[in-house]
Protein backbone atom coordinates (compact mmCIF):
# COMPACT_ATOMS: atom_id res chain seq x y z
CA UNK A 1 0.00 0.00 0.00
CA UNK A 2 1.34 3.43 -0.98
CA UNK A 3 0.08 6.32 1.18
CA UNK A 4 -0.16 9.78 -0.34
CA UNK A 5 0.28 12.77 1.95
CA UNK A 6 -0.70 16.16 0.55
CA UNK A 7 0.83 19.36 1.87
CA UNK A 8 -2.47 21.23 1.59
CA UNK A 9 -5.87 20.89 3.26
CA UNK A 10 -7.60 20.64 -0.10
CA UNK A 11 -7.09 17.59 -2.30
CA UNK A 12 -8.62 19.68 -5.10
CA UNK A 13 -5.31 21.53 -5.32
CA UNK A 14 -2.24 21.26 -7.52
CA UNK A 15 -0.57 19.01 -4.95
CA UNK A 16 -3.67 16.87 -4.61
CA UNK A 17 -3.81 16.57 -8.39
CA UNK A 18 -0.12 15.60 -8.56
CA UNK A 19 -0.74 12.90 -5.93
CA UNK A 20 -3.74 11.64 -7.87
CA UNK A 21 -1.75 11.42 -11.12
CA UNK A 22 1.23 9.72 -9.49
CA UNK A 23 -0.84 7.25 -7.47
CA UNK A 24 -2.87 6.35 -10.55
CA UNK A 25 0.40 5.51 -12.29
CA UNK A 26 1.42 3.38 -9.28
CA UNK A 27 -1.92 1.56 -9.51
CA UNK A 28 -1.27 0.83 -13.19
CA UNK A 29 1.92 -0.90 -11.99
CA UNK A 30 -0.05 -3.08 -9.56
CA UNK A 31 0.15 -1.06 -6.32
CA UNK A 32 -2.70 -0.32 -3.96
CA UNK A 33 -2.91 3.34 -2.91
CA UNK A 34 -4.67 5.69 -0.54
CA UNK A 35 -4.47 9.38 0.35
CA UNK A 36 -4.75 11.02 3.75
CA UNK A 37 -7.31 13.83 3.45
CA UNK A 38 -6.29 16.76 5.66
CA UNK A 39 -9.46 18.63 4.67
CA UNK A 40 -11.69 15.96 6.20
CA UNK A 41 -9.32 14.95 8.98
CA UNK A 42 -6.91 17.77 9.85
CA UNK A 43 -4.12 16.84 12.21
CA UNK A 44 -3.69 19.02 15.29
CA UNK A 45 -0.36 20.75 15.73
CA UNK A 46 2.16 18.54 17.46
CA UNK A 47 2.13 19.42 21.15
CA UNK A 48 -1.21 21.25 21.10
CA UNK A 49 -3.37 20.53 24.17
CA UNK A 50 -4.89 17.06 23.79
CA UNK A 51 -2.96 16.29 20.61
CA UNK A 52 -1.15 13.25 22.03
CA UNK A 53 -4.47 11.45 22.57
CA UNK A 54 -6.23 12.74 19.43
CA UNK A 55 -8.17 10.02 17.57
CA UNK A 56 -7.33 11.53 14.16
CA UNK A 57 -3.62 11.40 14.98
CA UNK A 58 -3.94 7.73 15.94
CA UNK A 59 -5.82 7.01 12.69
CA UNK A 60 -3.12 8.80 10.66
CA UNK A 61 -0.34 6.91 12.42
CA UNK A 62 -2.15 3.58 11.99
CA UNK A 63 -2.57 4.26 8.29
CA UNK A 64 1.13 5.07 8.04
CA UNK A 65 2.08 1.95 9.97
CA UNK A 66 0.04 -0.25 7.61
CA UNK A 67 1.48 1.44 4.50
CA UNK A 68 4.52 0.11 2.66
CA UNK A 69 5.57 3.40 1.05
CA UNK A 70 4.74 7.11 0.98
CA UNK A 71 4.40 9.91 -1.53
CA UNK A 72 4.77 13.45 -0.21
CA UNK A 73 3.47 16.33 -2.33
CA UNK A 74 3.95 19.84 -0.98
CA UNK A 75 3.80 23.38 -2.27
CA UNK A 76 6.89 25.43 -1.62
CA UNK A 77 6.15 28.24 0.80
CA UNK A 78 8.95 30.66 1.72
CA UNK A 79 11.62 28.26 0.50
CA UNK A 80 10.40 25.12 2.27
CA UNK A 81 7.55 22.64 2.62
CA UNK A 82 4.14 23.80 3.79
CA UNK A 83 3.22 23.80 7.46
CA UNK A 84 0.63 21.10 6.72
CA UNK A 85 3.36 18.82 5.34
CA UNK A 86 5.78 19.57 8.19
CA UNK A 87 3.11 18.86 10.79
CA UNK A 88 2.22 15.59 9.01
CA UNK A 89 5.85 14.49 9.11
CA UNK A 90 6.14 15.56 12.74
CA UNK A 91 3.42 13.01 13.62
CA UNK A 92 5.37 10.16 11.97
CA UNK A 93 8.10 8.29 13.82
CA UNK A 94 10.56 5.64 12.71
CA UNK A 95 8.22 2.95 14.08
CA UNK A 96 5.76 4.02 11.32
CA UNK A 97 8.24 4.59 8.50
CA UNK A 98 11.49 2.71 9.04
CA UNK A 99 12.68 0.93 5.91
CA UNK A 100 9.84 2.27 3.77
CA UNK A 101 10.25 4.11 0.47
CA UNK A 102 9.37 7.80 0.14
CA UNK A 103 8.64 9.55 -3.15
CA UNK A 104 8.83 13.34 -3.19
CA UNK A 105 7.01 16.00 -5.23
CA UNK A 106 6.90 19.78 -4.90
CA UNK A 107 5.02 22.52 -6.67
CA UNK A 108 6.16 26.10 -7.07
CA UNK A 109 4.45 29.28 -8.15
CA UNK A 110 7.57 30.52 -9.90
CA UNK A 111 10.80 29.05 -11.12
CA UNK A 112 12.09 25.61 -10.23
CA UNK A 113 13.71 25.03 -6.83
CA UNK A 114 14.71 21.94 -4.91
CA UNK A 115 14.40 23.43 -1.42
CA UNK A 116 11.15 21.70 -0.53
CA UNK A 117 12.36 18.39 -1.95
CA UNK A 118 15.58 18.67 0.05
CA UNK A 119 13.77 19.51 3.29
CA UNK A 120 11.28 16.65 2.87
CA UNK A 121 14.20 14.32 2.07
CA UNK A 122 15.94 15.29 5.32
CA UNK A 123 12.75 14.72 7.35
CA UNK A 124 12.06 11.35 5.68
CA UNK A 125 15.62 10.16 6.29
CA UNK A 126 15.41 11.33 9.91
CA UNK A 127 12.49 8.94 10.45
CA UNK A 128 14.48 6.15 8.74
CA UNK A 129 12.74 6.26 5.37
CA UNK A 130 14.41 5.37 2.07
CA UNK A 131 13.97 8.29 -0.32
CA UNK A 132 13.71 7.42 -4.01
CA UNK A 133 16.33 9.26 -6.09
CA UNK A 134 13.66 10.21 -8.63
CA UNK A 135 11.79 13.35 -7.62
CA UNK A 136 9.50 15.92 -9.17
CA UNK A 137 9.46 19.70 -8.87
CA UNK A 138 6.76 21.42 -10.91
CA UNK A 139 7.49 25.11 -11.51
CA UNK A 140 4.89 27.68 -12.62
CA UNK A 141 2.19 25.42 -11.20
CA UNK A 142 -0.70 27.62 -12.37
CA UNK A 143 0.32 26.79 -15.95
CA UNK A 144 1.10 23.09 -15.37
CA UNK A 145 -2.30 21.54 -16.08
CA UNK A 146 -4.68 21.37 -19.03
CA UNK A 147 -8.34 22.14 -18.41
CA UNK A 148 -9.02 18.40 -18.07
CA UNK A 149 -6.42 18.16 -15.26
CA UNK A 150 -3.74 16.44 -17.30
CA UNK A 151 -0.13 17.60 -17.12
CA UNK A 152 0.93 20.03 -19.86
CA UNK A 153 4.65 19.21 -19.92
CA UNK A 154 5.51 15.70 -21.16
CA UNK A 155 8.88 15.89 -19.38
CA UNK A 156 7.06 16.21 -16.05
CA UNK A 157 4.75 13.35 -17.00
CA UNK A 158 7.83 11.24 -17.79
CA UNK A 159 9.20 12.08 -14.34
CA UNK A 160 5.88 11.00 -12.79
CA UNK A 161 6.14 7.65 -14.56
CA UNK A 162 9.77 7.26 -13.49
CA UNK A 163 8.98 8.07 -9.85
CA UNK A 164 6.01 5.68 -9.83
CA UNK A 165 8.15 2.86 -11.27
CA UNK A 166 10.86 3.51 -8.70
CA UNK A 167 8.37 3.62 -5.81
CA UNK A 168 6.71 0.36 -6.78
CA UNK A 169 9.87 -1.59 -7.63
CA UNK A 170 11.87 -0.40 -4.62
CA UNK A 171 8.97 -0.97 -2.25
CA UNK A 172 8.75 -4.56 -3.46
CA UNK A 173 12.50 -5.00 -2.90
CA UNK A 174 12.53 -3.46 0.58
CA UNK A 175 9.31 -5.03 1.88
CA UNK A 176 10.26 -8.67 1.11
Amino acid sequence: MIMGICGTYDLDSANGRMLEILLKECESLGAETLIWDHGKKPLPLVGAPGSWEDAIVKEFQDMALSSDAFVLSSPEYHGTMSGVMKNSLDWLYSKHTSGKVFGLMATLGGQNSNNTLNHMRIAARWIHGWVAPEQIAVPHIKEAFEEDGSIVDNLILDRVKSLAASLVSNTIKLRR
